[in-house]
């Protein structure tokens, strides 16, 4: 299920893309893919979520694209029993595991993994205070949750925090009182093109301090749309963002390799890191599918709940996003591997030093 059209179709169009390339075979079994658009929009993510379970009896979810939709499926997941990878960054989507996160794994970067290197390049640099803007959705609210706790062990204060929609045309308001806050740096907590928004602002306002940003915005729509405005961004994703940077011995560069190539072939483009997600969803499953096979027959809930446990119990998957070891208190499984630090320069995201 993904969000290719609306606010976040940045994210939802490789991720829908990126189904094609997923194995129809794995094993003996051969594999159906059925795909459903929730444009962005919670209660269509909701009757997909229903559909997919009740009508076509999948054995297995893959995504959504955002993170309100996401958690918006929980409990339908979790009440029928459906191992849900989830294509969000959000960790409140797989923590604490509990009884409906169980059920849930994320092949997608944590935020505090992010917000943890993002920190180390501010304390590096310098910045004592801290401008909040994002998403006034889970996504912004995990994020400021998740960035406050450690930016206070970090000694960096938060002056000011703000919060817009994804879908707001102006942040203007917002913007002045960052301005007036005087942050050292402002970070913001937004997803896509719509991420752009306040930092184009921010510049329009004469702000010169520094923009730090998340994931999300590790698409080349980012910087098409922000052009001048967004040059010298700092984030911390997927080594595949940069992947001419990267040494040819690390191996998530060769999986991240393997799946531009053939993304590219098929679309004639190279595809944004968020397409990835499908597709390390797409190899977690390629080893699970075949020990759950051995249990029991698709189509049951046998099956899915050893589904579920053999995900469980995967080590050293290495996709292109990371490298994945889970457990039953970890369903997302990435670790510094998953991360590098990033700039905008001259128009192109770049390996930053940390």
């Amino acid at each position: 299920m993904v969000s290719a059209t609306g606010p976040t179709a940045a994210i939802g169009i490789p991720q829908k893309n990126t189904a094609a390339l997923l194995p129809r075979r794995i094993g003996d079994a051969s594999v159906q893919y059925i795909q459903l658009e929730d444009g962005g929009d919670t209660t269509r993510a909701v009757q997909n979520a229903k559909k997919l379970i009740d009508e076509d009896n999948v054995d297995a979810l893959i995504g959504p694209s955002t993170t309100p939709n996401a958690l918006a499926i929980l409990d339908i997941v979790a009440e029928a029993k459906v191992p849900l990878l989830a294509t969000v960054g959000t960790q409140a989507v797989v923590e604490p595991v509990d009884a409906r996160k169980r059920w849930v794994f994320k092949p997608t970067q944590n935020d505090d993994l992010i917000a943890a290197a993002l920190l180390k390049h501010m304390v590096k640099s310098g910045v004592r205070s801290v401008g909040f803007i994002g998403f006034d959705d889970p996504y912004g609210e995990n994020w400021y949750k998740v960035f406050a706790g450690l930016a206070n062990k970090a000694g960096i204060r938060i002056v000011d925090s703000e919060r817009y929609a994804r879908t707001d045309q102006s942040v203007t308001a917002q913007v002045l009182k960052l301005i007036v806050a005087k942050p050292d740096a402002v970070l913001i907590a937004a997803v896509g093109g719509p991420a752009v928004l306040p930092q184009a602002t921010l510049f329009d306002q004469g702000y010169k301090g520094r923009i730090y940003q998340t994931h999300a915005v590790a698409t080349d729509d980012f910087i098409r749309l922000g052009k001048e405005k967004v040059e010298g961004t700092v984030l911390a994703a997927g080594s595949m963002l940069v992947i001419d940077d990267i040494a040819d011995t690390d191996p998530i560069k060769k999986v991240a390799l393997t799946y531009i190539v053939a993304y590219e072939k098929q679309f004639g483009r190279k595809p944004a890191t968020f397409g990835a997600n499908t597709y390390d969803a797409g190899l977690i499953l390629q080893r699970a599918i075949p020990s759950a096979l051995r249990v029991a027959k698709p189509g049951t809930e046998a099956f899915r709940v050893a589904l579920r446990d053999a995900i469980e119990q995967e080590r050293d998957v290495v996709g292109c996003q990371g490298v994945f070891n889970m457990s039953s208190t970890d369903h997302n499984g990435m670790d510094e591997r998953a991360r590098v630090l990033v700039t905008v320069k001259d128009g192109r995201f770049r390996l930053l030093s940390e």
